[in-house]
């Protein structure tokens, strides 16, 4: 894919100022990072914003007691909240961001992010933009944690994973750090659903058997 004219991809940028954006496409730079990369993480300094042109960076943070919960997903066409925040504060990650896929980002150096976020008004608008559009996106997930009945998130997640399919690799712990829950819970609950003969289950994959029972599950309203 050619990623020369990246700018073009994100409609606020799009609309800066031909200056502007010949200065951000100069002074920026193309990074791929393979699965897996350890993009940031707890107590590192950010040095760039990354907008994604490929791929899918996983935030995810890990309690104290050694539980993970995943945050949020970043996509090509987005950028990562946690890294603007750190920006912004002039602050330290608290979690750490996992290539899930190779991805290929624009690398916004720090010194060009804030000249751009001081002085560009059409700038300063995309980057709120985005940031706010995720602060409500992470509401969302800790009402689910806090409010919504397991079995319906487990169902909601189940669905979203499998998309057009029935086969979903993945273990009761990754499940687990998805939903913000303990291994414990979402092994209870698949055996559950298993045993309903919603799903079936072997090592690191969940199949499902009755889509219909879970989707009417996915939609109740509590």
């Amino acid at each position: 894919m050619d990623n020369s004219n990246w700018i073009e991809r994100f409609m606020g940028l799009s609309q800066l100022k031909p200056a502007l954006r010949e200065q951000l496409t100069l002074r920026s730079k193309i990074v791929t990072l393979p699965v897996g990369a350890v993009i940031f993480g707890p107590d590192k300094t950010p040095e760039n914003l990354l907008l994604l042109l490929e791929g899918s960076v996983r935030v995810q943070q890990l309690s104290e007691g050694g539980r993970e919960i995943v945050l949020y997903r970043v996509n090509a066409g987005e950028s990562c909240v946690m890294t603007t925040a750190c920006l912004l504060a002039y602050d330290d990650y608290s979690a750490e961001g996992i290539a899930e896929t190779k991805v290929t980002a624009a690398a916004i150096p720090r010194v060009v992010f804030e000249e751009l976020i001081s002085t560009s008004e059409t700038f300063r608008r995309f980057v709120f933009t985005a940031y706010s559009r995720r602060i409500t996106d992470l509401f969302r997930v800790i009402e689910d944690i806090a409010f919504q009945r397991m079995d319906i998130r487990l169902a909601q997640r189940l669905l979203e994973l499998a998309k057009s399919g029935d086969v979903i690799q993945s273990t009761h712990q990754k499940m687990a750090a998805e939903l913000g829950t303990a291994r414990e819970v979402i092994s209870r609950q698949l055996q559950e659903f298993q045993r309903r003969e919603w799903v079936a289950q072997r090592r690191g994959t969940i199949t499902l058997r009755d889509r219909d029972a879970l989707e009417s599950l996915a939609a109740t309203v509590v």
